[in-house]
């Protein structure tokens, strides 16, 4: 018998982290972090990490578990998760997976394999080269001449996967686009519940100017110094991430202030619609609109799919 696996996905700010933390109570379950960035430490406003408060004593996994300079990728995520969602099942209890990072939700439902393309690191490190001197986007383009279908996934400035893509390519001869169309036809190994939350455009970007208002009330700007004088550049993948790469050239004087909120706010505001475009292209799952429910509405809506398809209730 497959075993119980919740998924709670959507866009930035749409509400995810509360929605997880109240369906954890009502069904005994324990939370996994989908998210790219909320494993490493020192980053929390940034990213927006549950804070202690908000997790309301439920335990969270790939919480600032990594140092901003440690490795981390979809490989080593889904076999930390493979073991955590064991330790969960044992204690009786059921995984919640929760966030927006579609390419590693894919990877635990469906027990994508990742094969270990190279001996080294030295194609990656001449990609990561190649990114620094002539910018992403040049690097975006060569994904584009070996495989442009796989590049309409990405945005150019997600360099740890243009690299990956161009990396399989280098070394198998074959397109990731191809691999990924395999991976998918697979099934999963888990009873699966995927939960998709989506609002109103306009309201969900009201949401997003808001929030990063927040993160600039409650010191974002001083993390982010912060994390600069300790040494971790923007060459570092941890802090290419949104709510990092915007502010750098502020510190570096290359901007405003002004100018670099407004990235900010512009690039999350993408990155949600590319966070809702592939949810629509990538999963199968139930869909609930959140424009105009409380948070007891919304998991009460989850409650009787979870019961319809008989998952912990």
């Amino acid at each position: 018998m497959k075993k119980p696996f919740i998924v709670i996905g959507g866009p930035t700010a749409c509400g995810k982290t509360n929605v997880g933390v109240l369906l954890a109570e009502k069904i005994n379950g324990e939370i996994l972090s989908a998210d790219s960035m909320q494993i490493y430490r020192h980053m929390d406003i940034g990213t927006a990490t549950p804070t202690k408060q908000e997790m309301r004593g439920i335990p969270h996994y790939f919480i600032n578990e990594l140092e901003p300079d440690e490795e981390y990728n979809v490989m080593i995520f889904q076999k930390k998760a493979k073991e955590y969602m064991k330790k969960i099942w044992d204690s009786g209890k059921i995984p919640i997976l929760v966030g927006g990072t579609g390419f590693y939700i894919n990877a635990l439902i469906y027990d994508t394999s990742f094969e270990e393309t190279e001996q080294d690191n030295c194609f990656r490190n001449q990609m990561y080269h190649f990114a620094q001197e002539n910018g992403a986007e040049a690097l975006y383009q060569e994904l584009k001449k070996v495989d442009p279908a796989y590049a309409q996934t990405l945005h150019a400035n997600n360099i740890k996967r243009v690299t990956r893509a161009l990396e399989y390519h280098h070394f198998t001869g074959q397109l990731f686009s191809d691999y990924n169309a395999e991976q998918k036809k697979k099934q999963s190994p888990y009873h699966t519940a995927m939960i998709i939350l989506t609002m109103e455009r306009q309201k969900l970007y009201d949401r997003i100017e808001k929030r990063i208002d927040t993160m600039i009330a409650q010191g974002l700007l001083e993390e982010v110094d912060s994390l600069l004088k300790k040494g971790y550049t923007k060459d570092f993948v941890s802090m290419q991430g949104i709510g990092y790469k915007e502010l750098i050239p502020y510190f570096q004087h290359e901007i405003s202030l002004e100018q670099a909120i407004y990235d900010l706010k512009k690039n999350t505001r993408h990155f949600a619609k590319r966070q809702l475009t592939w949810f629509r292209k990538q999963t199968d799952g139930f869909w609930i609109d959140v424009t105009e429910q409380n948070l007891e509405q919304i998991v009460e809506k989850i409650m009787d799919y979870l019961k319809e398809i008989k998952i912990g209730v």
